[in-house]
């Protein structure tokens, strides 16, 4: 339905309207200023038709919607006038004002065909949407900082409510003259539109079904919605990405393997593999030398006694390459802890989407109105991202913000604060840090029915509060007024804080490692040790016994 006007001559135009109300629904075209005039279908008075037309189209619902409607009716005066001469009452609505009368039929002018003038002149569209005596406008919101604040203390705020988008919405109707009424959805939140596109819940919903005329809280440019509401300009380029479990220093243990990379450790099992496989070929495949046990010991730089080498340049040219090659090992290994025990090690950070879907980590919030703008990609890694997020309540997701268990999404906003969720407290940051990659970026919109008048005005206003700079200017004022501060700068300054802390002397946690090695080496040799006592003492005992009965 793509017209801007209409000019309707029907019997009943109230038939018009049910049309007009479910094409504006179902069509894509938007237009928040048309007019309609609707015309005489006869143009003799019929006296038997005693239907009043104005009324009853007026309080139609569609008509609650267009303030510029025109209805031209023929003058009763026109039955008893001889003449040739018509006269026809122009009328439109109220629409204005509070909202009981807005129904109500208005007297315009009266314009009279053979003279070809209006009788007042008077503007027949005067509803321009730049005065609405106080008529409501219906807003449906949550408290979600820093865009929506309800329940201020009055002393603070004497309306008791404040945000960014509040204050879009106060600035609007103190231009256009009208009366904010707050819609609250605290329980359903964003809530969501049903699939055939009739009704919904939660913010959204309270729209769709005209519970409310306006839609805020961190509503961004979502394609579904975009199908069944109008936008208006953004008004916020907000940036969605995460605060992640931080990473720890490595445990003690992992120490003593943290000088060589694994493909290192590879290189060298191999070196050490190949090194005694090539010294039990030299010797031919003789066990009693002990090929492997001597290798390992030139590569840590154990002395060998004088035999060693022998007199095979075979042996002698295999000695020589691995005592070189243990010499190196054993030099870079050396080096390697001694780093090790002086920078301190850390696990892998989750900054990235790859990482997070790596790790197989859950994120989430109390709504799924984070996904909104990802369930329609294609992408397997974006695919993959929506599958491991999770929805829970606030008390579970203040409980498992201890746990480094999951991830919790959070905005960036334009002024460099964040909108994050109270469930973050101070205490839970201290073990959490802010990821490097974004998952998306979103334009915060305000929602309305199609074609609502109150888009274009919309529109307008924020287009100037960008030009002014008032919407960065609010987002500081109500971050320093609202939001904790502790922790805005915790999440701020993540990525920088010093795990380290003060330079101190090695503990016994810090070689704890090197004595699990240790421990190991000396379990093994124990058991070792004794298994080749008991097989000794086995062997001797049976020759003995042989022996004895021989």
């Amino acid at each position: 339905m793509g017209c801007s006007d209409y000019i309707v001559r029907m019997q009943e135009p109230q038939r018009f309207m049910e049309a007009f109300e479910t094409v504006v629904h179902k069509g894509n075209v938007r237009r928040s200023d048309r007019k309609i005039i609707f015309l005489p279908y006869d143009e003799e008075y019929n006296e038997e038709y005693d239907v009043d037309l104005p009324s009853l189209v007026f309080s139609m619902k569609g008509s609650a919607y267009v303030p510029n409607i025109l209805m031209i009716e023929n003058n009763n005066n026109n039955v008893s006038n001889v003449s040739e001469c018509k006269i026809f009452d122009l009328i439109t609505h109220q629409f204005v004002g509070p909202d009981e009368e807005s129904h109500i039929p208005k007297y315009l002018d009266r314009w009279d065909s053979c003279s070809q003038e209006f009788e007042n002149r008077a503007n027949l569209f005067p509803n321009d949407m730049t005065n609405l005596y106080g008529k409501t406008l219906k807003v449906s919101c949550f408290t979600y900082k820093p865009y929506v604040l309800l329940d201020v203390d009055t002393a603070i705020e004497p309306k008791g409510r404040d945000g960014v988008e509040i204050r879009i919405v106060e600035e609007l109707c103190r231009w256009m003259n009208c009366t904010v009424e707050i819609v609250r959805e605290d329980v359903e939140q964003w809530g969501d539109i049903y699939p055939n596109e009739t009704g919904g819940i939660g913010v959204l919903g309270s729209v769709v079904e005209d519970r409310a005329d306006v839609a805020i809280t961190a509503l961004y440019s979502w394609y579904q919605e975009w199908r069944v509401m109008d936008f208006s300009v953004p008004f916020v380029r907000t940036a969605i990405t995460c605060i992640a479990p931080a990473p720890r220093l490595l445990s003690s243990w992992e120490m003593p393997l943290m000088p060589f990379s694994w493909y290192m450790w590879a290189a060298v099992a191999f070196t050490y593999f190949y090194a005694s496989i090539g010294i039990l070929t030299a010797q031919g495949f003789a066990t009693t030398s002990y090929p492997f046990l001597k290798s390992f010991g030139m590569m840590i730089g154990q002395s060998q006694y004088q035999n060693i080498a022998s007199n095979s340049w075979k042996i002698r040219s295999v000695t020589g390459w691995l005592l070189i090659a243990g010499l190196i090992l054993s030099s870079a290994y050396g080096a390697g802890l001694a780093s090790t025990f002086t920078v301190p090690k850390y696990e892998p950070s989750i900054d990235t989407v790859q990482d997070i879907v790596d790790r197989d980590m859950e994120w989430g919030a109390t709504h799924d109105a984070w996904i909104f703008s990802l369930t329609l990609s294609t992408e397997p890694l974006i695919k993959q991202l929506v599958n491991q997020f999770r929805i829970y309540s606030f008390d579970k997701l203040k409980e498992k913000s201890f746990t480094r268990s999951m991830a919790y999404s959070i905005e960036k906003l334009p002024a460099g604060n964040f909108a994050i969720g109270e469930y973050i407290t101070q205490e839970a940051m201290l073990d959490m840090m802010l990821m490097l990659e974004d998952f998306y970026y979103e334009q915060c919109v305000v929602m309305m029915r199609k074609s609502s008048p109150y888009t274009e005005k919309v529109s307008q206003l924020v287009g100037r509060l960008h030009q002014s700079g008032l919407l960065l200017a609010w987002e500081t004022q109500i971050a320093l007024k609202h939001l904790n501060y502790k922790v805005q700068v915790e999440v701020r300054l993540s990525r920088s804080k010093n795990d380290v802390g003060t330079t101190k002397p090695l503990n016994f946690n810090n070689v704890v490692g090197v004595f699990i090695v240790y421990a190991i080496g000396l379990m093994v040799s124990t058991v070792t040790f004794v298994s080749e006592l008991y097989v000794y003492h086995r062997g001797m005992t049976k020759r003995q016994f042989e022996f004895k009965y021989d």
